[in-house]
């Protein structure tokens, strides 16, 4: 699972094995060690809601997907889903969720997980 984090925007990727557990577990949850601390976030599907929610409590940043995208994510060609959560004061958070594509220039990461990019050159 990777995560973005940039001003009010949060995105997650997720490879093949991922969108797959997240769908037959409801869960995922990764973190990060710094020595000083725990940085963790993790994805869940959630009943009742209509779009993509998150949240920050006790330490964890938390996506929230709809059952219903759940349901469905790992068979189709739908590359991810996105939406805007409002925030008290009149701002809102920008959500992302969407499957991770192989890369198409060079990289050492694994990316043997991935899915297929649909392009062939950048």
């Amino acid at each position: 699972m990777k995560l973005r984090i940039r001003s009010n925007s949060v995105r997650i990727r997720l490879s093949r094995t991922e969108v797959d557990a997240l769908c037959t577990t409801g869960h995922l949850e990764d973190a990060t060690e710094f020595g000083t601390g725990t940085f963790r976030y993790a994805l869940q599907v959630k009943d009742g809601i209509s779009g993509l929610q998150a949240s920050f409590e006790n330490g964890v940043v938390t996506m929230y997907t709809p059952v219903e995208f759940a349901r469905t994510w790992p068979g189709n060609t739908v590359v991810g889903t996105s939406g805007e959560m409002p925030l008290p004061g009149g701002g809102h958070l920008s959500l992302l969720l969407e499957k991770d594509f192989k890369c198409i220039d060079n990289t050492s990461e694994d990316q043997s997980d991935n899915y297929e990019h649909p392009n062939t050159v950048c």
